[in-house]
């Protein structure tokens, strides 16, 4: 009479564990998105004090490698989630709050501290005080639009009317990752107020295609249980061994890349010709 009772408490238990292992993959994101901060708050420290300048792009560097490695578990939370049947209202929730800070507050932090906070070193604090300023407003705003953004994206999950193989605007990871990109590759902290206004520049653009209407195609429908030839496998390691052995220039052309990849196929989507409209018969 017993064992009966014993069984729905397995499967019960086996149920949480499910729902738990996607939220390890949050935790791993958010775990990055405070070492970011860190990171980027150790390298100001190094500044401010005035060390030497390779301790603190070392700083700034493991912070855009943190939200790389971000960007990593990001990916997986969502995608076991789906292969193991167990999304839920939390998970979403959860997920959305820590890329509120991971890929929203960590980016901004670094592009100020390590875009314009560090030209104090070579003009003086004085001189760059309005480019701080418009540092402050440019970067809250890429805050600002990328929360909207996931807003925006959990609203729309919820309806189940969106087209699950594109993304409405730019995903909020995927400018962190421009973002992470630029500086894992450039390293040294900028030293020109010109650099300091195009990463500027460059920070509005992508608040600006988050909370757009582009499309960016989302790899969802990219079935990993289906059979793949056997050249996926060395297509996929190559790309693996090109990340590890040349992370600078293949990380950021990977992230351009994708940045670009939603204005140009607008771009050309509308330069397209359409199809002829189906003339009307009219009956006899």
């Amino acid at each position: 009479m017993e064992q009966p009772s014993h069984k729905p408490e397995k499967k019960g238990r086996l149920r949480r564990g499910i729902y738990i292992l996607p939220s390890m993959f949050t935790v791993g994101t958010l775990l990055c998105g405070y070492f970011a901060i860190l990171s980027t708050l150790r390298g100001i420290e190094l500044q401010t004090a005035g060390l030497s300048a390779g301790l603190a792009w070392i700083a700034f560097d493991n912070a855009a490698k943190a939200i790389g490695w971000a960007i990593l578990f990001d990916g997986l939370d969502g995608r076991i989630a789906r292969l193991t049947h167990s999304t839920s209202e939390f998970g979403r929730e959860f997920d959305s709050l820590a890329d509120v800070i991971t890929f929203g507050v960590a980016p901004a932090l670094l592009t100020y501290a390590w875009g314009i906070r560090a030209l104090d070193a070579t003009y003086g604090a004085e001189a760059v005080k309005h480019l701080r300023q418009i540092g402050w407003i440019v970067t809250f705003a890429y805050v600002i639009c990328g929360a909207a953004r996931l807003a925006r994206f959990n609203i729309d999950s919820t309806k189940g009317t969106q087209d699950r193989r594109f993304f409405i605007g730019l995903p909020i990871p995927a400018a962190a990752g421009v973002v992470a990109a630029i500086v894992h590759w450039t390293k040294t902290p900028v030293d020109e107020w010109v650099h300091g206004v195009i990463g500027l520049c460059v920070m509005a653009i992508l608040a600006f295609l988050m909370v757009s209407r582009v499309r960016y195609y989302s790899f969802k429908g990219v079935n990993l249980r289906q059979r793949r030839p056997y050249v996926a496998i060395i297509v996929l390691g190559l790309i693996v061994w090109l990340v590890a052995a040349f992370s600078e220039p293949v990380l950021l052309t990977l992230a351009l890349t994708y940045l670009l990849s939603g204005p140009l196929g607008r771009i050309v989507s509308r330069w397209r010709p359409q199809p002829p409209a189906p003339k009307e018969v009219h009956a006899a």
